[in-house]
């Protein structure tokens, strides 16, 4: 079987876009940066946009949705969320193609198959119209990314604590947020339990929960405003170190670029 591939396109408050697949096929997690910039930057990695079997969507709020319209209806691509997103993607000011043909419907707890990857949607905490993060399966291992979210709620934490790659968020360190120019009532929204995860609290859960199969931490969604990706890293890295969990070693440590696309990662030694 074909080894795994991951690659994230855009990750923070501009714009959301990962891709997962194989040497032959692949998903996209959220399509939150325009379309001509998603098929640029998979063709420059030598991925097709051909190669893209579906989009799923974390949830409706415009820096994960923007493409859709254009991926769904020009490109033909299957675009999936739970029926409450798709109605507030079907509201939103920053789809300019309505969803028709492409649409498809994804329901918390149900798998869909796509090719060899099995997708399961699960609850996040989040202000937007619906929230859901993926754990996709392939061969035996599990891909599970969790972003937006105010705090980890059970179905969350289940689906994180089995993953053997994981993508979540570590939005905002809580001194800068402080100390920032954001209005407070944003700043309360940010903090709120469906708001965003701040560097501690994603530390601090992956530190209680960490285990042996779990091989990648991507660090995702970091605020342009109120975190750095030295002060995230630093933050988890050294939690992770204090209960006794060697970065680099016993796990890999990455932040994502906010936006822009690193190389794609084939996990030679795990799948």
């Amino acid at each position: 079987m074909d080894r795994l591939r991951f690659v994230s396109l855009a990750s923070g408050s501009s714009g959301n876009c990962y891709f997962l697949g194989t040497a032959s096929f692949g998903i996209l997690i959220d399509a939150g940066i325009g379309s001509r910039t998603i098929k640029k930057r998979l063709k420059d990695l030598g991925v097709p946009l051909e190669h893209i079997q579906a989009v799923f969507v974390t949830h409706d709020h415009v820096d994960h949705i923007k493409a859709v319209g254009s991926l769904g209806e020009k490109h033909f691509i299957p675009i999936y969320a739970t029926q409450k997103v798709h109605i507030g993607i079907d509201k939103s000011y920053g789809v300019t193609q309505q969803l028709i043909t492409s649409k498809k419907f994804i329901e918390k707890g149900e798998e869909v198959s796509i090719r060899d990857f099995t997708i399961e949607a699960f609850s996040v905490s989040h202000d937007s119209t619906d929230s859901v993060g993926y754990t996709v399966s392939y061969n035996g291992k599990r891909f599970t990314v969790a972003t937006d979210l105010g705090y980890i709620c059970e179905s969350a934490a289940m689906h994180i604590k089995t993953a053997n790659f994981l993508i979540i968020e570590a939005n905002y360190d809580e001194q800068m947020l402080d100390n920032g120019y954001y209005p407070e009532h944003l700043k309360n929204r940010i903090r709120g339990q469906f708001g965003h995860m701040n560097n501690v609290d994603t530390a601090e859960f992956l530190a209680q929960n960490y285990h042996e199969g779990l091989n990648y931490i991507y660090l995702c969604h970091l605020s342009r405003d109120n975190n750095s990706p030295e002060v995230a890293f630093k933050v988890v890295s050294s939690l992770l170190t204090q209960k006794g969990i060697g970065v680099g070693e016993d796990v890999i440590l990455e932040v994502l670029e906010r936006n822009n696309s690193g190389g794609i990662v084939v996990f030679d030694d795990y799948i």
